[in-house]
């Protein structure tokens, strides 16, 4: 579906990514695990068309992405949730998910969309006529996906999913996503810092460092891994055995 080959990206003068590969299969939730700095919304602000790769390429079901502009690559079927969320915040629940209803099919489609959206977040039924802006943390971050549904999406990418939220919203919102990826066939790329959660619903992950991708393999593969759960999740491996 998605094939980022060798993809070298700039900020001005300053190189943020460094010949970067990854790969996203039909119906896959793949996840990109990073700290802070490490180049994750690089690579989404790049797949997404905001910014243009130096060197390489990316292709998404067989159409060069390389140089199209971002309205265009949304209307092949690429749909973000940014991190923050970035609703409109005047506007109301309702308002904001008809936003997302970019494409020409998913205007059509755009009432029965709404109403799938609504059986995976009741709670938005509840607060339709609400403005964004007076929504909990949590419900923002259901609107945001919400709204990046309405354009029905073959890829649905996620950036920072967990910020602010507590565990059990984390946790909830983490079902939903599994429930999205199987029930629609939409395939995720969820970009986080929460790598436990990230592995934990993900068919395969990658690790980016310092604009590298330092690690990569099948989800379980990553979260048994000496390395990965000493830098990112605190254990040693003296300490797993205690």
């Amino acid at each position: 579906m998605l094939e980022i080959s060798h993809v070298d990206v700039y900020y001005g003068d300053l190189q943020a990514l460094w010949d970067l590969s990854l790969t996203i299969g039909d119906e896959e939730i793949v996840t990109l695990v990073g700290s802070n700095g490490a180049g994750k919304s690089t690579i989404l602000k790049t797949i997404s068309g905001l910014l243009s790769p130096k060197t390489g390429s990316i292709s998404f079901d067989g159409m060069c992405l390389d140089r199209l502009p971002a309205h265009r690559i949304a209307g092949l079927g690429i749909s973000m949730v940014p991190e923050g969320r970035r609703l409109f915040p005047q506007m109301s629940v309702l308002e904001n998910l008809e936003m997302g209803a970019s494409r020409r099919d998913a205007r059509k489609a755009k009432n029965n969309t709404i109403g799938w959206i609504y059986e995976l977040f009741p709670v938005l039924r509840q607060r339709v006529k609400q403005e964004a802006n007076t929504l909990s943390g949590g419900e923002q971050q259901m609107l945001a996906i919400g709204r990046a549904l309405m354009s029905q999406p073959k890829l649905l990418m996620i950036d920072e999913m967990s910020l602010g939220l507590s565990p059990l919203l984390v946790q909830e919102i983490s079902r939903v996503i599994k429930d999205i990826n199987k029930s629609r066939r939409i395939a995720v790329f969820l970009v986080e810092q929460d790598v436990n959660m990230a592995l934990s619903i993900a068919d395969r992950g990658y690790i980016v460092e310092n604009g590298r991708i330092q690690s990569q393999g099948t989800a379980r593969a990553l979260l048994g891994s000496d390395r990965i759960q000493e830098a990112y999740l605190g254990i040693s491996p003296a300490g797993k055995g205690s």
